[in-house]
């Protein structure tokens, strides 16, 4: 998914030549790509990354199409470029796109109020519910913090209309248009105002508006689309450094924000059209107004003291419309990241010099980071010096370092030798959120609890006693997050009326539920 909250992108060039052209500078580009294509093999052993894809258009045309490493760890299929990845939030250009189509034929303005189209579009406050405009859906800047709600579509049964409507039970973090907090939800949104203009769902005018007529033949906006026996990369959770194959999860009710399965192979023809700036083959999809629209920065983000004593040329850091804007090497450098369960994905665009790229990794990992750095060096002439690749993978090894040692710590921090306050089955019940629905809490066995959110198959473990009144939490179905904790907050007449859930993680806010028990 998110984390599914890093900056990925990768990509080298590797042409067809005539061996009897060999110029002196055709030797040297030659020498340039045959060093990326060994630091691509050498990356994907270092970074534990079972496998990768990697595309590259360079003027008008496709000089990489390539497939890395293993679909899948137990079966030893190889990734080619044919190969099917999620692409999770790489899904939102698409969505831009789609309503830069709309707006190119007079149906809707970025300005229209979403309330125009979707009348049970409600957030926390009556203003903002009223003033929020197509504009704002795509921008991030509703006042949620980033990531905010995400339980409430994740691998749930909640329909795309029922999550957006549960999203007025979010709390802001910031003032309306004040701040970058990425949403999923409002995109779903916008392919709800899509949907509702248009009088075809997001799936089918994706399809008809960008995969027929681009020739992706393989792509689909679902994974109940998947053939038997397709070439399909499988994601993978690295545990204890083994990277182990998971299950996909079904996205289709945050559709418009990241359900798109595509090979680089097919998406080589999307990076086409968005540097034809809406233009391809002769064939005009929306207006090159619209693209200066999309790769407009509407939300700033702060640049980082990490990126201005890294990156003198990072001079701006922002939002469009469906992409993330950077300056860098003198270049405006137009991008988004994907994360889903087990896959990382980037696609990126530099227009200036007529260059598109992007890259598929099936595990988590900040790979396609560290290499887009690399090429973007290359490409762009900046020269630095710099090892991105050993400077991310540092990263990684401080960042499992720091996990250990917070684990070590919060042992450490464990009151030892107290019981809970009630026998087991005195915790026991039903607690329901409001935003997100009932999560029960059942006996297990003489030294557990049972625990499980019932809007998802996903979340189900077992609570085994901390202290006092806090359990930890341990999955029991497949998962990526780590264990958590949950406290019984106990009333005045010494029984649960609440239960906090708190799963360190930068993906889900386990704090929003609010679960109260039902009596």
């Amino acid at each position: 998914m998110k984390s599914i909250k890093l900056l990925f992108l990768l990509a080298f060039l590797l042409p067809t030549i005539n061996s009897n052209a060999q110029t002196t500078g055709r030797k040297k580009k030659e020498t340039t790509e045959q060093q990326l294509d060994a630091l691509f093999a050498k990356t994907l052993t270092d970074y534990n990354v079972p496998g990768m894809a990697i595309a590259i258009v360079k003027d008008g045309q496709v000089v990489l199409s390539k497939g890395y490493g293993v679909k899948n760890v137990n079966t030893k299929e190889k990734v080619n470029d044919k190969t099917l990845f999620a692409i999770a939030s790489n899904s939102k250009a698409f969505t831009s796109a789609a309503l830069a189509i709309l707006v190119d034929e007079g149906k809707i303005k970025w300005s229209d109020k979403v309330r125009s189209y979707l009348p049970y579009f409600q957030l926390y406050s009556p203003y903002v519910t009223e003033e929020m405009t197509i504009r704002d859906l795509l921008t991030h800047r509703s006042g949620l913090a980033t990531f905010s709600g995400d339980l409430i579509w994740y691998g749930t049964t909640h329909s795309r209309e029922e999550v957006i409507k549960r999203a007025k039970y979010l709390e802001p973090t910031y003032g309306f248009r004040e701040a970058y907090g990425y949403s999923n939800i409002m995109y779903l949104a916008a392919g709800e105002v899509i949907a509702k203009v248009s009088g075809k769902s997001w799936d089918d005018f994706i399809k008809e508006k960008f995969f027929a007529p681009l020739g992706m033949k393989e792509s689909n906006t679902t994974i109940r689309d998947f053939k038997k026996d397709g070439n399909i990369a499988s994601p993978h959770n690295e545990v204890e450094g083994k990277n182990i194959p998971i299950e996909y999860v079904n996205w289709d009710n945050i559709n418009a924000a990241g359900s798109i399965n595509a090979s680089v192979s097919e998406l080589t023809q999307w990076i086409k059209l968005q540097l034809g700036k809406g233009t391809l083959d002769g064939k005009k999809y929306w207006g090159e107004q619209r693209s200066y629209e999309m790769w407009e920065n509407v939300t700033s983000k702060p640049v980082s003291k990490w990126q201005r004593d890294n990156m003198p040329s990072r001079h701006f850091n922002g939002y469009g419309l469906g992409w993330e804007l950077m300056e860098y090497g003198g270049k405006k450098v137009i991008s988004h990241g994907g994360g889903y369960d087990g896959m990382i994905s980037k696609t990126v665009l530099v227009p200036e010099i007529n260059l598109g790229f992007v890259i598929f990794t099936n595990n988590i990992n900040s790979l396609p980071s560290a290499l887009s750095f690399d090429i973007l060096d290359e490409y762009l002439g900046v020269r630095e010096n710099k090892d991105w690749s050993a400077i991310f993978l540092q990263f990684k090894k401080e960042d499992e370092l720091a996990t250990k040692i917070h684990l070590t710590e919060d042992e450490a921090s464990r009151a030892i030798d107290t019981k809970p306050s009630l026998a087991l089955k005195e915790y026991a019940g039903t607690y329901s959120s409001e935003m997100y629905g009932d999560v029960v809490i059942s006996l297990g066995n003489e030294d557990n609890l049972l625990i499980d959110f019932k809007p998802t198959a996903l979340f189900k473990g077992e609570l085994s006693h901390w202290h006092y009144d806090t359990f930890q939490l341990s999955w029991t179905t497949q998962m990526m997050l780590p264990k958590g904790k949950t406290t019984f907050v106990l009333g005045s007449d010494g029984k649960p009326i609440e239960l906090k859930v708190v799963v360190d993680n930068p993906d889900f806010d386990f704090t929003e539920l609010k679960l109260l028990r039902q009596k």
